[in-house]
């Protein structure tokens, strides 16, 4: 990497790839760094599938379906209109275009390549300059317990039964040995400053966390950490966070995303539809900063990006 003022973000799902993508437009691609979940990687008709790392590629490089903010633009589904008449699995939705890449990344693990090494080449070859990094190149599996029928995997609960079933915990199988991938801790260790994207505090960001010493660096860093609220007017804008939040615990709000996040970060980032709950973020540990934080268009997200670098005091001009 290039010297200069780095930023790492944390990163997983779709709120998370709005948010690079507008930070890239504000920002040096080369200084900037994202971590990917990788909690919920799964294997289907034995092809390699990486959710977070997908949607984060695809949105950085202008090729994600503006529509739906995963899966690729201008897809075509004749494999999976073939293999429903056949009677296979189509309960995850797999486009051609979006087969090619997993088969490319499938045979390059079989190769033996790493994740890390395969997410490089995936971003040289699409032209996308900033630094991907999956959390670890070991396997982690997201587990959640669902009322009333015990374990079942994260692709199951998000996909199969479009999360709408009530959760009582969750697990990450194999988190325990699992180590960091290669620069993911020098790159918290260096960076001037850390942003934890506004992801699921739970299914995208914990699992990050919770890979040997992560959680240490952001510790140590704290001052340095900024955390953006998933969560505005009490609601996820996508995903189930919210009704997460309620169901293990927790204030369906920014206040209960602070009481997550308080151990990592300094400030927390909240929504203008959110400023009367500044002063209880505060109570909970955290400096709130209040802008406007919904990603609905390229624009907005670039805006959300340029406010965050304003408040740890970077620009793009700085690096000029």
């Amino acid at each position: 990497m290039s010297e200069g003022h780095r930023i790492t973000v944390i990163a997983g799902g779709v709120g998370a790839a709005k948010f690079l993508r507008g930070l890239l437009r504000v920002y040096p691609n080369h200084l900037v760094t994202a971590v990917v979940n990788v909690a919920d990687d799964f294997r289907l008709h034995g092809l390699a599938i990486s959710p977070d790392l997908d949607t984060v590629t695809y949105t950085l490089s202008e090729l994600v379906n503006p529509d739906t903010g995963w899966g690729r633009v201008n897809e075509s589904w004749g494999v999976k209109d073939e293999l429903e008449r056949l009677g296979g699995q189509t309960w995850f939705n797999l486009g051609d275009l979006d087969l090619a890449l997993h088969l490319y990344r499938t045979q390059r693990l079989t190769e033996g390549a790493t994740l890390t090494e395969v997410t490089v080449e995936l971003c040289e070859k699409l032209g996308i300059e900033a630094h991907l990094l999956p959390a670890s190149n070991q396997q982690i599996r997201t587990q959640l317990k669902v009322e009333n029928q015990g374990w079942v995997d994260f692709q199951d609960y998000f996909v199969a039964q479009q999360h709408n079933v009530a959760i009582e915990d969750f697990r990450f199988e194999g988190i325990e040995t699992a180590s960091p991938g290669p620069k993911v801790i020098s790159s918290l260790e260096k960076s001037a400053a850390i942003v934890i994207a506004p992801s699921n505090p739970f299914v995208s960001v914990k699992p990050v966390l919770e890979i040997s010493g992560v959680a240490d660096v952001l510790r140590e860093r704290r001052n340095n950490v900024v955390a953006i609220s998933p969560i505005v007017g009490g609601a996820a804008l996508k995903g189930p966070a919210s009704r997460m939040l309620e169901e293990l615990g927790f204030e369906r709000n920014s206040v209960g995303i602070a009481s997550l996040y308080r151990d990592f970060a300094e400030t927390l980032v909240i929504d203008q539809k959110d400023s009367e709950l500044a002063l209880r973020v505060q109570s909970e540990g955290m400096r709130p900063f209040v802008t406007d934080t919904i990603m609905d268009t390229p624009d907005r997200a670039a805006a959300l990006a340029q406010a965050v670098l304003a408040e740890i005091s970077l620009s793009e001009e700085e690096q000029q």
